[in-house]
């Protein structure tokens, strides 16, 4: 008999605290620690062991999964797990960190012992809680064993990109991606705002793509937030879809690519995030189509229904 995999969970905002209800219900001994300890004390109820500090939570873990804003946030968090970190452990990275963290983030595993996987996944607040993301991989063959349980617990599928973590396949994957995400949602918004301009009922508009190419589930799904006014809680935030915009458009950059969309597309959401819907939805970029502070009922963007 072995035994239990004890995994830790550093970040537990709207993605990782539904990652660790699930590989709790999967029978993993799961810890978790957050900058914000209020956000993660729902999950003791779920059986999870809410830690004080990143260290006690990292502590003879066997496999380490940060969920966290951005590359720098994760380095910080782990530079203070560092003394509690096995050396030998699994660091399975699910923060969209962008390429040029990612290199700072596998030298420090290369210096701790620790084995990595560059592991960031897609999907939002709905799919994280089904335990159905889409997790993007890449790691060394010898060790994905022990990270199975947890990638079975948390996706509905694994799509394995390389064996080495640092390189980075599995994160330029997800960048494009949510180049495609970002992209679609930005259009949702407009469409919506542009329909209100020219005096055009939306379902005229749905009922035209209806059953065609040009009809899309993600569309109408995006579009039924911002109508019914139903933008939290958000399944993946303004504030965040901003800052991967940004990290897709400088990865376009250093590689000779221009991406007018992208960079139009952050652009929206950091003038959405200053109206005061950073922590909405990323559908309320809709509200960017509009000068003023949008979340005020008198203002023309307010409903779109």
């Amino acid at each position: 008999m072995t035994d239990k995999l004890t995994v830790c969970v550093l970040g537990t905002g709207i993605m990782g605290a539904a990652m660790a209800r699930n590989l709790a219900r999967a029978g993993l001994a799961v810890r978790a620690w957050n900058r914000s300890r209020d956000k993660a004390e729902p999950l003791a109820a779920d059986g999870v062991h809410v830690a004080g500090s990143p260290e006690e939570a990292v502590r003879d873990a066997g496999v380490v999964l940060t969920m966290l804003y951005d590359g720098p946030a994760a380095l910080d968090v782990m530079r203070r797990a560092a003394p509690g970190l096995r050396p030998g452990a699994a660091w399975v990275q699910s923060t969209t960190a962008g390429l040029d963290a990612l290199a700072d983030l596998a030298a420090f595993a290369r210096e701790h012992g620790l084995v990595f996987f560059d592991a960031p996944v897609l999907g939002t607040r709905q799919p994280a809680e089904a335990g159905q993301l889409l997790v993007l991989a890449a790691g060394p063959a010898g060790a994905r064993d022990t990270v199975a349980p947890v990638f079975d617990a948390v996706g509905s599928r694994t799509v394995w990109t390389g064996e080495d973590g640092a390189a980075g396949s599995a994160t330029r994957l997800k960048l494009v991606a949510n180049s495609w995400v970002l992209a679609a949602t930005g259009a949702v918004g407009e469409v919506l705002a542009l329909s209100q301009a020219l005096g055009v009922d939306p379902d005229g508009f749905f009922d035209a793509i209806a059953g065609g190419p040009l009809d899309m589930g993600y569309l109408r799904a995006k579009a039924a937030l911002i109508r019914d006014d139903a933008l939290t809680p958000a399944q993946f935030a303004v504030t965040t879809a901003a800052k991967d915009a940004r990290l897709i458009v400088e990865a376009g950059e250093r590689n000779g690519v221009r991406l007018d969309v992208a960079a139009a597309t952050a652009e929206r959401l950091e003038r959405a995030a200053a109206q005061g819907h950073g922590d909405e939805d990323m559908a309320a970029a809709y509200f960017a189509s509009f000068d003023g502070q949008a979340s005020d009922p008198a203002h023309p963007g307010y409903r779109t229904n």
